[in-house]
């Protein structure tokens, strides 16, 4: 008689470590997806994870891991050569926002706080030429940096967001509930029945034209919640460029996440 494992009705995780041929030791994050098709070995600036089909044994999965070792070891260094530099107080000396690389000046004061820099008068009152403060006191912690950052993001994006939807508000059969802004593992963007909708944070980190197709993209689910050919064409009718801003993303969309968590990840202040 053969024993069949339960069939999980959501994706599971955890975490084992796996020696390499070196005698070093890494964590593996196990994924057991209901929808994948066969075991996967996989190595992304998050690092190593390893997806299990739902009937899938533990012990296959490890064994399917240590075959694989040196190929994961070679990976691991890659990525680790790319990696993302976190926000180093009083020495990061730009962000990314917009596509490019404002620079950044810090500065000790009372209150946690990162702004744009206050133009002097005969540089006239322009967004773009402006650089960054930030602000610390000296007991800024982690969390206190981490908000100032993340809400200076979400400050820029709402007014991104506020400066494109006039201009797509009147074609659409209702307009959006609210806008959410959060890290995604995957996706840049998703409507709610709602009409909330939910954008991917490091989209600010990006080309303003990227950006803008994102936000189409989910206004038009507004007019059709599929991907049907109709609701392609409601795209093209408001954003004609939008496959080039999609190979932009197949391109250097991950590159794109893993600076944003850099960035917010309190461990590395």
């Amino acid at each position: 008689m053969r024993l069949l494992l339960p069939t999980p009705r959501s994706i599971e995780r955890d975490t084992f470590e796996l020696a390499l041929a070196d005698g070093r030791t890494v964590d593996v994050q196990r994924v057991r997806d209901p929808r994948a098709r066969r075991i996967k070995l996989s190595v992304d600036e998050r690092g190593a994870r390893l997806t299990l089909p739902a009937r899938a044994s533990r012990v296959a999965g490890e064994r399917f891991a240590i075959e694989h070792r040196d190929w994961l070891a070679t990976q691991i260094a890659r990525h680790a050569l790319d990696a993302v530099p976190g926000l180093q107080p009083f020495q990061t000396g730009g962000l990314p926002l917009r596509g490019v690389d404002v620079p950044l000046r810090w500065q000790a004061g009372r209150f946690c706080g990162l702004q744009r820099e206050v133009p002097a008068a005969d540089d006239g009152d322009c967004r773009d030429n402006a650089g960054l403060v930030f602000t610390l006191p000296d007991r800024a912690g982690a969390t206190a940096i981490n908000r100032a950052l993340r809400d200076f993001y979400e400050a820029e994006a709402r007014t991104d967001i506020g400066g494109w939807l006039p201009r797509y508000l009147p074609a659409l059969p209702r307009p959006p509930r609210r806008f959410r802004f959060k890290s995604m593992s995957s996706q840049w963007g998703s409507l709610a029945p709602d009409g909330s909708v939910a954008l991917d944070l490091s989209l600010v980190l990006a080309p303003p034209s990227a950006f803008e197709y994102v936000l189409v993209h989910e206004l038009c689910h507004l007019v059709h919640a599929d991907h049907s050919p109709r609701f392609w064409a409601e795209v093209e009718a408001r954003c004609p460029h939008w496959r080039d801003e999609r190979d932009w993303f197949r391109a250097e969309g991950r590159r794109l996440k893993a600076r944003l968590r850099a960035l917010l990840d309190t461990s590395a202040a």
